[in-house]
């Protein structure tokens, strides 16, 4: 199944670079598309959460996208998020969508209104008969407040044809595992959690869509394709390595904690849109000493 396998490995969610007058750098995001591009990612991810999408408008979006996909070429393999907990419109927007050059819509599950399961199945069966694209289920309970049972998304996997996977950034390892147990043939379980990324690969994950891998992409893919060989010695020397890293990357909320660390790096201005606010000057010294030891 082609679609599938576009998609198994190291997907990278891309962040969104501003200038200092809180404009998009446009120039920084195609520099940033390159580098993770020239550096080993398997595919980009664009419009999701690390992206800042809820501070951006619709022409600004729409901009974003544009950018990402003349940047890239049809190199890598493109997934772009589209959710929201108003399942007509999320349609809608979909349907916009039609020939745009990309692979799969990432959905997040609906949020703030917290819908029963039965709920959470229907939004998506609505999804899947509108979608021109093969959509990615994402569940990430911290951020909606419903979590969506490993029943539901089982469900979800067997009834319908285009709905090809999951990111699962529940956290809750059990159920991942219950889902990878009894997902039907090619249905991608992918953890969108950097830091248990190697642990659920072990038990058949397929791989990870990466914050971290904005900062390291060479060495978060390398670590994901070690994994997926099923070379663990040489995986976990690499998760060693990048873990207090990845861990600092959220104590301060995401992307704040990957944006100070490319600053750092030189390659982006430590900007973000607000309600969102750059890390504290004591996290963020405390990052610049652990990016100085990678």
């Amino acid at each position: 199944m082609p679609e599938m396998s576009k998609f198994r490995g190291t997907g990278v969610a891309l962040v969104t670079p501003f200038k200092k007058d809180g404009s998009i750098d446009e120039v920084g995001l195609i520099k940033h598309v390159e580098y993770v591009i020239d550096n080993g990612v398997n595919y980009l991810v664009a419009m999701g959460t690390t992206s800042e999408t809820p501070t951006l408008n619709k022409k600004e979006k729409n901009r974003v996208l544009e950018l990402i996909i003349n940047t890239n070429k049809k190199r890598l393999p493109l997934m772009v998020g589209v959710g929201g907990n108003n399942t007509l419109e999320v349609a809608e927007t979909m349907n916009e969508m039609p020939n745009v050059d990309f692979d799969a819509f990432l959905s997040v599950s609906p949020f703030y209104n917290k819908p029963s399961q039965e709920g959470i199945y229907e939004h998506y069966a609505y999804l899947s008969k509108i979608a021109t694209k093969p959509i990615i289920v994402y569940n990430v309970p911290a951020r909606t407040s419903a979590n969506i049972a490993p029943e539901t998304t089982l469900a979800l996997a067997n009834d319908f044809q285009n709905i090809i996977g999951i990111k699962e950034a529940s956290g809750i390892m059990n159920q991942v595992m219950r889902i990878i147990k009894h997902r039907p043939d090619g249905f991608l379980v992918i953890s969108g959690d950097d830091s248990i990324t190697v642990p659920l690969i072990s038990v058949g994950a397929d791989g990870v869509i990466s914050v971290t891998a904005n900062a390291y992409p060479k060495e978060f893919s390398m670590m994901v394709k070690h994994a997926l060989n099923g070379e663990f010695a040489e995986a976990k020397n690499i998760h060693l390595k990048l873990i207090d890293v990845v861990q600092a990357c959220f104590r301060e909320g995401n992307p704040a904690g990957v944006k100070a660390i490319i600053s750092i790096q030189e390659r982006m201005e430590n900007i973000l849109r607000l309600p969102l606010m750059p890390v504290s000057k004591s996290h963020f010294d405390y990052v610049e000493k652990l990016v100085q030891m990678i």
